[in-house]
């Protein structure tokens, strides 16, 4: 049964990181088992690895072209193996797969996180005198645990990752076979090759997406945060809440996006196109130590993407409290309850130097990586502070309390877009020219009732402030009753100036590419 993942993105490094893959040239048992039970041990709590065997290590990757193992050995190393599992103590079984790479056959073994652990395996397992061994991996070796790290091992039997632990409220239905079909499809696993041609349930513990017998197997957490459309019913408040205050926090106005729920991944697609709708905007940067302009963003895209993805792969899904966004004048604030870990220092946290040694959530990282949503690796707050200056944004600020109870992280603004004196000192935005509004107008009130040009040249003006807004949040700003505004933005759409764009629930309107092309010309 194939896995589900893309193996040359696998082999190139771009989805696990060094320490979770090691390289076999050969079929070498002995080794390749002691790394099976440190990757089923899991000591770092990152979700397990990956054994390639057929292919050389050269800097970390695989040596291209690979060597392969020849066809007629593959099925004497898969019956060796069924022989071997039974040697670790408890059982444990690796899933495996034969892949093809540069016309070679490769046996990619996949050990996920043991659900048992702490694992040992006899030191030589070919051995006739087999002594057991406990093994972890440190960096991207394996090793024999000391005799502390030992201690930490067994304390680590009872502390499985949110993520990886079996739902018993929750039943194998409760898993989509169509996102599950959507995900394999995405990634390019081979393993949709055999959708159709076994049962499901195969499928599903070929994705590790299952736990316990036959006869009691119950879906992991995992399946329902990723491929169930409603995993708030199982954990409740798990969506993203987007609420804009446009005259800041101590103002009682606020404009409050419908919840956004679904699978994970799906959120996060979802919270970043609204972010993108409403807070993101470019111009035209003129510093006054530089003769040349430059063009600036309001946020680095880059920056909310990688806050939103960590905000949702690293929150407390035991705790009952969804991830805020919040839209302020000057800034944005993205807020997880379940903090960094505890063995990270309030002043790292504060300089934003956290390097997470155990993840709440593995398998949540390993899906996002598969989909390109994340790198991992501890590469995150470093991509934040690298995006905003890069843009020339003000430093990210990093926040928690001392009991490690939430995580904030805010993105200050860039200075171009600062509404406290229109601009700062030295900084000149282009804006339409009065002309070309103007013009707009004149499209609009064409054929228009008179009563009727404020109110359409009203909402002109608030769609160029802000992009993406609904016909309920117009009303709101506009102080005028909802079947007005409806009203007013058909007359909008039918002279093609505005349209809208996303889900009737999400969505809002937008200028139209016409307008657009006018604008920036």
């Amino acid at each position: 049964m194939a896995i589900p993942v893309n193996i040359e993105k696998l082999v190139s490094g771009r989805i696990v990181e060094s320490e979770r893959i090691e390289y076999k040239k050969g079929w070498n048992p002995a080794a390749i088992y002691r790394t099976i039970c440190a990757f089923a041990n899991d000591f770092e709590n990152i979700g397990g690895g990956y054994i390639i065997v057929g292919a050389e290590e050269e800097n970390g990757r695989a040596k291209r072209p690979i060597t392969g193992i020849p066809t007629e050995q593959l099925d004497a190393i898969q019956k060796e193996m069924i022989g071997y599992n039974n040697l670790i103590r408890p059982y444990y079984g690796p899933k495996i797969d034969i892949q093809t790479l540069d016309e070679q056959n490769l046996l990619v073994i996949w050990v996920p996180a043991g659900m048992d652990r702490p694992y040992e395996v006899p030191e030589n397992i070919k051995a006739k005198d087999k002594k057991h061994q406990y093994y972890i991996r440190k960096y991207a070796s394996t090793v024999r645990p000391g005799k502390v790290e030992l201690e930490e091992l067994f304390n680590l039997a009872n502390r499985i990752p949110f993520d990886d632990r079996s739902n018993q409220q929750a039943t194998i239905d409760d898993i989509s076979p169509s996102l599950v079909r959507e995900y394999l499809v995405t990634v390019e696993s081979e393993l949709l090759d055999e959708f159709d041609k076994v049962p499901l349930v195969e499928i599903y513990r070929s994705m590790d997406l299952l736990h316990g017998s036959d006869e009691m197997l119950f879906p992991k957490n995992i399946a329902l945060m990723m491929f169930n459309f409603r995993p708030d019913k199982f954990f409740p408040y798990s969506r993203i809440e987007i609420v804009e205050f446009p005259k800041g926090l101590g103002d009682p106005t606020f404009y409050e996006k419908p919840a956004i729920t679904g699978p994970i991944h799906i959120q996060i697609q979802k919270a970043l196109e609204q972010l993108e709708n409403i807070a993101l905007k470019e111009q035209i940067y003129k510093r006054p130590d530089k003769a040349e302009a430059e063009r600036v963003w309001s946020y680095p895209f880059r920056a909310l993407e990688e806050t939103v993805v960590n905000s949702v792969y690293h929150r407390s899904y035991e705790i009952r409290e969804p991830v805020e966004i919040r839209i302020l004048p000057d800034a944005i604030e993205i807020i997880n309850y379940g903090g960094p870990d505890r063995s990270i220092k309030l002043e790292e946290v504060r300089k934003g130097i956290i390097r997470n040694r155990r993840y709440r959530n593995r398998r949540i990282g390993d899906f996002l990586k598969e989909l390109d949503m994340t790198e991992g690796r501890g590469t995150g707050i470093p991509i934040i502070r690298k995006e905003m200056a890069k843009n020339g944004s003000p430093e990210p600020c990093f926040e928690t309390d001392e009991n490690y109870n939430y995580f904030i992280v805010t993105l200050p603004i860039h200075p171009a877009f600062r509404s406290d004196e229109g601009v700062n000192e030295g900084v000149k935005i282009s804006q339409p020219s009065d002309n070309k509004i103007n013009t707009i107008y004149s499209l609009v009130r064409e054929g228009v009732n008179e009563g009727v040009n404020e109110g359409v040249s009203e909402i002109i003006d608030l769609i160029l402030k802000t992009t993406g807004l609904n016909a309920v949040e117009i009303a709101e700003r506009t102080g005028k009753s909802l079947a007005t505004i409806e009203r007013y933005l058909r007359i909008l759409r039918k002279k093609e100036i505005i349209e809208f764009r996303g889900a009737p629930k999400t969505g809002g309107y937008f200028f139209t590419s016409k307008v657009d092309e006018f604008l920036n010309k």
